[in-house]
């Protein structure tokens, strides 16, 4: 057993194929970095909505720019996505031969560099927003926002049904994969690499040694007098390369930071957090007077500030305290990601539904 085994934690000399713990680290490294950023912008966006509520709203695209860049740079530089360099690994062209492999610093083939960025960037975006369109249609499902005749219901019903099925067959598949890899049955741990015609290896001592050398070459080289649109080229990939440059280092500088933060705000964490640090509950909020001559609030306290009509299926903005119609708060918030009292950044998903005991 600890013969057939042994290929788990340390690979063969030949191929150099990484063990499934490094592979597996790599993965989680970028998957971590995500939502530890997504709270630090949320946290700015809640402190000041007028000057960081832009990067609240917009996250998921800024998020994915940067990425592109920070991807691009690195397979084109050493052969590898961020996390793949942080531990010491490359993507080798299949076909390749270990005699034949091309040094790291020469960066990926096109045809397998934009595949690869494809992979790691474009579907990790739109995988986000499928998540973010099902989560909405539950909401609307749930509540009946659409008459019940519709035929859009009926689809996007139909829709919700079949989306567990799709996602579990999903993450069967890499499961199935990543067994395959640990058996010594496949060279690939994800299918996405073998989609994307590469697999995954150690970096040589030649490859380090590439590395290194290879910023102090191109600061020696001086190019020959070029074209205007030559130079504008020229400064435009610098400026990229630049940005790129800067985003790989703070990230390598801070990777274990947003790690923790990743692991300080989940939500098993934040379980034991608040059993240890209990507060008493603190008093009700004063209530606003409502004899003020704001335009947002009504007199009457079960009218609802936005149609002005008594509320129906009362429901509370959990981000502000202030209660609408159901339906009129939905829209409002799906639309503009805001409170429409205070303009505090909130999502569906604090909307609190208020039962009454006739109810």
């Amino acid at each position: 057993m600890a013969e057939h085994g042994a290929h788990i934690t340390t690979a063969s000399v030949a191929d150099d194929q990484p063990s499934i713990f490094e592979v597996v680290a790599q993965d989680s490294l970028m998957t971590a970095v995500r939502p530890a950023l997504q709270h630090v912008v949320k946290v700015l966006a809640e402190s000041n909505p007028s000057h960081y509520g832009f990067f609240w709203r917009w996250f998921d695209e800024i998020f994915t720019l940067l990425d592109l860049l920070l991807q691009q740079h690195y397979l084109s530089k050493t052969s590898a996505s961020f996390s793949e360099n942080f531990y010491g690994l490359k993507r080798i062209v299949m076909g390749d031969t270990h005699k034949f492999q091309r040094l790291a610093s020469a960066g990926l083939p096109k045809k397998q560099l934009w595949k690869s960025i494809v992979f790691l960037v474009l579907l990790p975006y739109l995988k986000v927003k499928l998540e973010k369109l099902v989560s909405s249609l539950r909401e609307e499902d749930e509540y009946s926002i659409h008459p019940p005749s519709s035929h859009w219901k009926r689809f996007y019903r139909a829709f919700l049904a079949a989306y567990p099925f799709v996602n579990m067959a999903w993450e069967g598949w890499f499961l199935i994969q990543q067994l395959q890899y640990i058996l010594g049955k496949a060279q690939h741990h994800s299918p996405l690499l073998r989609l994307a015609g590469v697999r995954l290896g150690r970096l040589t001592v030649q490859d380090i040694q590439a590395l290194e050398h290879k910023p102090a070459e191109a600061s020696i080289v001086q190019h020959p007098a070029r074209s205007v649109n030559e130079k504008i080229k020229s400064a435009l990939k610098k400026a990229v390369g630049g940005v790129a440059l800067s985003l790989s280092t703070g990230l390598s500088v801070g990777v274990f930071f947003l790690q923790f933060l990743d692991w300080w705000y989940s939500s098993e964490n934040q379980e034991t957090i608040k059993s240890l640090t209990a507060l008493p509950t603190p008093p009700p909020p004063v209530h606003l007077d409502y004899n003020s001559d704001s335009p947002l609030l009504p007199k009457m306290k079960t009218v609802c500030p936005l149609c002005r009509k008594t509320r129906v299926n009362d429901t509370v903005l959990a981000t502000s305290g202030y209660v609408f119609c159901y339906r009129c708060v939905f829209n409002y918030v799906r639309s503009h990601q805001a409170c429409p009292i205070t303009g505090y950044p909130t999502e569906v998903q604090h909307l609190i539904k208020l039962y009454s005991p006739e109810n």
